[in-house]
């Protein structure tokens, strides 16, 4: 059984729709030092939501601020529609059923197998043993680990466990995905095999994502390629067309200082983006 099925609030707001993550006039703080000041912004189904900025920008604080990790001084979240203000401890586990994370330090489970990591949510949900199986066997034959199975976290490449990361992530079958800096401490090979695997798991599931980068390149490859499932590789969009479905979001120093599409954002005129995205 899927999480939708066992939350019928979750099926009830796919069918009438709205923004997946909805942030209003958001501020929080640490020790008297602000991390985001008044964020607003709102990520729509089916949305690919990249996340640029300089680091200590505040980006992996949204990150959890959507996951229900924290709280914020001011302003309003709703993910899913729904006031996380108003959700009590019960009802933000629900949500999270819904939502995939992969943490920039993939953050395994050391004494745990690959299969085991990777089961770890339909465990805790008791799902039938026989179909735990099926399913961590469909999500690692779905990132390249099948052979891994039995693996432990320390036998893998640090692109490996990435991709167990994401494994782990979409095994719940999560309407949203948050990738904390997915490529982050890879080399360019393996980053690039890392940002195929989200540009497959876009286009095959039609997830909505929120994603963080610090590599330009990894952005604009979102944005311009489309995974071809007969080739089974991720290719160009023909014609150099754009993916319509990917829009960015800047962070400054707390602020957001840019909410808008691939085009918009590279013909930009404001002068700290220019030089940014050169």
């Amino acid at each position: 059984m899927t999480a939708t099925a066992e939350n019928p609030w979750m099926a009830e707001f796919l069918s009438r729709g709205g923004p997946m993550v909805e942030f209003e006039n958001v501020s929080i703080g640490f020790e008297g030092n602000p991390v985001l000041r008044d964020v607003s912004f709102q990520v729509a189904l089916g949305e690919t939501r990249i996340l640029l900025g300089p680091a200590g920008g505040g980006k992996s604080v949204l990150m959890k601020l959507v996951n229900g990790l924290l709280t914020p001084d001011r302003g309003q979240i709703r993910v899913f529609g729904r006031l996380l203000s108003e959700m009590n401890e019960d009802e933000i586990f629900q949500m999270r059923a819904h939502i995939g994370m992969v943490f920039q330090e993939s953050a395994l489970f050391d004494s745990l197998s690959v299969e085991d990591n990777v089961a770890y949510r339909l465990e805790e949900d008791h799902i039938d043993p026989r179909e735990i199986r099926e399913r961590v066997l469909e999500v690692l034959r779905f990132v390249g680990l099948e052979e891994a199975i039995e693996k432990f976290p320390a036998e893998l490449s640090g692109g490996m466990r990435r991709r167990v990361s994401i494994a782990r992530a979409i095994i719940g079958r999560p309407e949203l995905l948050l990738y904390d800096s997915p490529t982050g401490g890879l080399d360019p090979i393996t980053s690039s095999t890392i940002i195929e695997l989200v540009v497959k798991q876009r286009d095959v599931s039609g997830a909505t994502c929120l994603l963080i980068t610090h590599r330009l390149q990894d952005a604009f490859t979102l944005a311009t390629h489309r995974y071809n499932l007969r080739e089974n590789q991720m290719e160009p969009i023909p014609n150099h067309r754009i993916d319509p479905g990917t829009r960015f979001l800047v962070l400054n120093e707390g602020r957001v200082i840019f909410d808008g599409t691939t085009l918009e954002l590279t013909h930009t005129e404001d002068p700290w983006l220019r030089e940014f995205i050169a």
